[in-house]
C-alpha cells in the first residue's frame, strides 16, 4: 500500500504538468505584450480581442455550428442506435461496427472528400447534377454554415452513438408496451416515456458533441475558411497565422473563452452521467431486451441505414482514391479514366516535406501512443485501486484534458516552450499530444482495471511476489484488451492530429495532417488525396497489427 501511495504524488505531478501547466501559461500569455517576453502585464490583448468588430459574428457562427452539429449527430445516433439495438433490421452487427468506424478516418480527409464532392466550382457531384439536369449553377455549396454542420455532425456521430446505444440497449421495452396498453399513441409514448428515460444519455451526447465541435479545426479550416465563415478555432488560427507578426497574446485571450466554456461543459457532462442512475429501468433477474418487428418497413429502413453507412465510410475513401489518380478534380467519365496515372503518388513519395511529415507522424503515432498507454496504465491503476483523496485529484486532472480545445492548448504549450531548446521540435508535439489525448488511454485502462479483482494481486503477494512482479505477471496480461484499445485510440488520434499540430508544428516538425492542410490550401487535390490514402493505410495497418499482437499475446497467456 505504501508504494501505491508514493506512486500517486508522482503521477499527480506528471499529469498536473500536462494539464495545469499549459492552462497557466495560456492565462499568463494573455497578459503579455509580446511573444516570448514575460515582463510586464497588460490588459491590451483582452481589450483588442473583445472589441474586435467581427467578434459578434464569429461567436454567433460558433454557437450555430456547435449546436447544429450536436443536433445532427445526436438525431442520427438516436436513429442508428434504435435500429441496431431495438429492431430486427438485417445485418445489424455490421451496422454497429460501421457506426464507430468514422473515428478511424482522419477528419481532415473526410472534410476534403466532401469538398471534392460538393464545392460549387468543380465538385464532382455538383458537376454531375449540372450535366444530368442541365443546371447553370451548382446545386450545393459545401462552403457554407449548413455544409459545415452536416459534415461535423457526421464526424461526431460515433461519439453520440457510443453514449446513446448502451442506454438504448438497456431500456426496458415493457415501459413502452405498458404505455400503449393504456391507450397512448406511438408519438405520446415516445415523448412521455422513451425520451424522458433516455434524457441523461441524450443530454450527455449533445454536450460532448458541442465540446468536440468547439475544438474542431478540420471542418472550419477546410470548409469554413474558403467561404469566409470563421468560428472560434479558425478565428484563433487567423490571429496567429496572418499578418507580419502573429499575436499570440490576443490568441490566448480569445482562447480563454473557449477553454472556460469547454471545462464547464465537460463537468456538466460528468454530472449528467453520474446522475444517470436515477433513470435505471432494469433491475432484478430475467431481463431480456425485446426486439421490435419492423414488418413492412424492415427492408426500406435497412436500405436507409445502408445509404448512411455508405456516406459515412465508403464514399470519402472512394472519392480520395479516385482523385489521387487524376491531374485535377473531374466527373467520372471515359475521359477521366483515360487521364488516370500514378503521377500524384510519385510526386508525394518524392516530396521531401511529405516524406518528413510521414516519418514524424509515424514516430509520434507509435512512440507517443506507447508512452501514453504506459502513463495511462499507472494513472488508471491509482484511480481504480487506490481510493484516496489524492487519487480523486488525479482522476479530476486526467479528465480535465478532455475539455481542452487543441488549438487553445497548443498556444499554451507554445508559451511554455518558447524559451526552451525544445521549441519547434517534434518533442513539443509529443508532449502536447499526450496531454490532449491522455483520457483516450485512461478510460479503456480504467474499465479493464475494474474487471480485475483485488484478490488476484493479494494472492500473488502472499505467494512472495513483489509489486512489480505482480504487475508484470498478473495484472498486465489481464489488461491486454484494455491496452490494445487504448493504444489503438491514441495511435490513430496521434497520426491524424491537426488542431495541436497546426499551432506547434514548425519547419522540421511537420506532420501528415498539417501537410494535407497545406495541399488543401494550395488546391493540390491529387497530391492531397494520394497522401490521404497513405495516411488511412498507415492508421489501418497500425490497428490491424496491434490487434493481432494483442490476440496472440492473449492466446499465449491462456496457454500458459
Amino acid at each position: 500500500m505504501m508504494k501505491k501511495i508514493t506512486l500517486t504524488p508522482a503521477l499527480i505531478i506528471i499529469v498536473g504538468f500536462l494539464t495545469i501547466c499549459p492552462v497557466f501559461m495560456l492565462v499568463l500569455g494573455s497578459f503579455m505584450e509580446g511573444f516570448g517576453s514575460f515582463e510586464g502585464l497588460t490588459l491590451s490583448k483582452y481589450i483588442t480581442a473583445y472589441t474586435d468588430p467581427g467578434l459578434k459574428e464569429m461567436l454567433l457562427n460558433t454557437l450555430i455550428f456547435t449546436l447544429g452539429s450536436a443536433a445532427v449527430s445526436t438525431i442520427l445516433a438516436l436513429f442508428l442506435a434504435y435500429m441496431n439495438t431495438r429492431t430486427n433490421i438485417p445485418f445489424k452487427f455490421v451496422f454497429k461496427i460501421i457506426s464507430i468506424i468514422p473515428m478511424m478516418i482522419p477528419h481532415i480527409l473526410f472534410c476534403v472528400s466532401w469538398a471534392l464532392l460538393l464545392n460549387p466550382s468543380n465538385g464532382i457531384l455538383n458537376r454531375l447534377l449540372m450535366d444530368v439536369f442541365g443546371l447553370e449553377s451548382a446545386l450545393f455549396n459545401i462552403y457554407t454554415l449548413p455544409g459545415m454542420i452536416l459534415v461535423e455532425g457526421l464526424l461526431d456521430l460515433p461519439i453520440a452513438y457510443l453514449i446513446i446505444a448502451p442506454a438504448m440497449n438497456s431500456f426496458d421495452v415493457s415501459l413502452e408496451e405498458s404505455s400503449k396498453v393504456c391507450g397512448a399513441s406511438h408519438w405520446q409514448t415516445l415523448m412521455r416515456i422513451t425520451l424522458p428515460v433516455l434524457r441523461p444519455a441524450i443530454l450527455a451526447s449533445i454536450i460532448l458533441v458541442i465540446v468536440r465541435s468547439l475544438a474542431s479545426f478540420a471542418v472550419p479550416s477546410v470548409l469554413g475558411m474558403p467561404g469566409r465563415i470563421y468560428v472560434l478555432p479558425t478565428h484563433i488560427y487567423k490571429i496567429i497565422s496572418s499578418g507580419f507578426a502573429a499575436d499570440y497574446g490576443q490568441a490566448s485571450a480569445i482562447g480563454m473563452s473557449a477553454l472556460a466554456a469547454s471545462i464547464v461543459l465537460i463537468y456538466l457532462y460528468r454530472y449528467l452521467t453520474s446522475e444517470s442512475s436515477r433513470f435505471v429501468t432494469i433491475s432484478g433477474r430475467g431481463f431480456k431486451p425485446t426486439l421490435i418487428d419492423l414488418k413492412a418497413y424492415k427492408y426500406p429502413l435497412f436500405t436507409l441505414v445502408g445509404i448512411l453507412s455508405f456516406i459515412l465510410i465508403i464514399l470519402p475513401v472512394i472519392v480520395l482514391l479516385y482523385t489521387s489518380f487524376l491531374p485535377y478534380s473531374m466527373v467520372p467519365s471515359l475521359k477521366a479514366f483515360s487521364m488516370m496515372s500514378l503521377k500524384n503518388w510519385y510526386e508525394v513519395l518524392k516530396d521531401p516535406l511529405s516524406l518528413l511529415s510521414l516519418k514524424n507522424s509515424l514516430i509520434l503515432g507509435i512512440g507517443g501512443a506507447t508512452l501514453g498507454v504506459i502513463l495511462s496504465i499507472f494513472v488508471a491503476y491509482v484511480i481504480v485501486k487506490v481510493r484516496t483523496k489524492a487519487a480523486g485529484i488525479l482522476e479530476s486532472l486526467s479528465f480535465l484534458s478532455f475539455s481542452f480545445p487543441g488549438i487553445v492548448i497548443g498556444v499554451g504549450f507554445m508559451w511554455f516552450f518558447v524559451q526552451t531548446p525544445l521549441y519547434g521540435t517534434i518533442w513539443v508535439l509529443l508532449i502536447a499530444y499526450i496531454a490532449t489525448y491522455l483520457p483516450y488511454g485512461i478510460r479503456p485502462m480504467s474499465s479493464a482495471f475494474i474487471q480485475i479483482h483485488s484478490s488476484l494481486e493479494e494472492s500473488s503477494r502472499v505467494s512472495g511476489a513483489g509489486a512489480w512482479t505482480t504487475m508484470r505477471r498478473i495484472v498486465i496480461p489481464l489488461l491486454i484488451p484494455g491496452i490494445v484499445s487504448g493504444w489503438i485510440l491514441m495511435a490513430t488520434m496521434f497520426v491524424r492530429e491537426l488542431t495541436v499540430s497546426v499551432v506547434l508544428s514548425r519547419p522540421g516538425s511537420e506532420v501528415l495532417a498539417v501537410q494535407i492542410l497545406r495541399f488543401s490550401e494550395d488546391g493540390l487535390w491529387g497530391q492531397l488525396s494520394a497522401l490521404g490514402i497513405i495516411m488511412i493505410i498507415i492508421s489501418s495497418t497500425l490497428v490491424i497489427l496491434v490487434t493481432m499482437l494483442g490476440n496472440k499475446f492473449s492466446r499465449i497467456q491462456a496457454g500458459s
